[in-house]
């Protein structure tokens, strides 16, 4: 597999978009491989999905070999603003990902399982931020003795709204959506390809 250098995001001095270019033939029941790795070596890159990921979450840094330092743990709102920021002063889309874009890295074939070592080799375990902020919360039933005991209402339910987000553990696949924004979490951004 090829990486190519693609003008369509380009910041000043460096390349950060991609093309996979392949001229592998691959037999028609194993798809070709969707994740590769960008010609500096940072970037995993999902041609199925369409975005660059940095090898190593907020903080630590790639060293041409595996990631250095300690992660940057930080509550939710910290990581959205973080990710705004960072984009902004580098030209580019960088986000916080997706419940379902962070789940689709861990493999649960890999032992222990989690993200691929060799595609981010020193990756803390355990729970990360996701940029999905909204908690599912129907209409609560004010005639259910359990919500009546738990002091639940359809207020309270929407007060959780605003204090809590979800995020996604890294070791299992697993996501919660009742973790408080004020927990300090890793984070690993995300950047759209298009």
């Amino acid at each position: 597999m090829k990486l190519l250098p693609r003008t369509v995001l380009r910041r000043p001095g460096h390349w950060l978009g991609f093309v996979i270019a392949s001229s592998a033939v691959y037999a028609a029941d194993v798809p070709p491989p969707s994740m590769g790795l960008s010609d500096d070596g940072a970037y995993v890159l999902d041609v199925r999905a369409q975005v660059a990921w940095p090898r190593c979450v907020e903080g630590m840094q790639w060293n041409g070999k595996t990631c250095v330092g300690m992660p940057l743990l930080l509550g939710h709102d910290e990581a959205m603003a973080l990710a705004r920021n960072l984009g902004r002063e580098r030209g580019l889309q960088l986000r916080v990902p997706r419940v379902t874009e962070l789940q689709g890295l861990v493999h649960k074939a890999t032992r222990p399982p989690g993200l691929d070592p060799t595609l981010f080799p020193a990756s803390p375990r355990g729970w990360h931020w996701s940029a999905t902020s909204s908690v599912n919360t129907a209409r609560v039933n004010q005639y259910d003795y359990g919500n009546i005991m738990q002091g639940r209402t359809e207020q309270s339910a929407i007060h959780l709204r605003v204090l809590e987000a979800w995020a996604v553990n890294m070791s299992t696949g697993e996501a919660r959506t009742d973790v408080t924004k004020r927990t300090k979490l890793p984070v690993r951004l995300v950047l759209p390809l298009d």
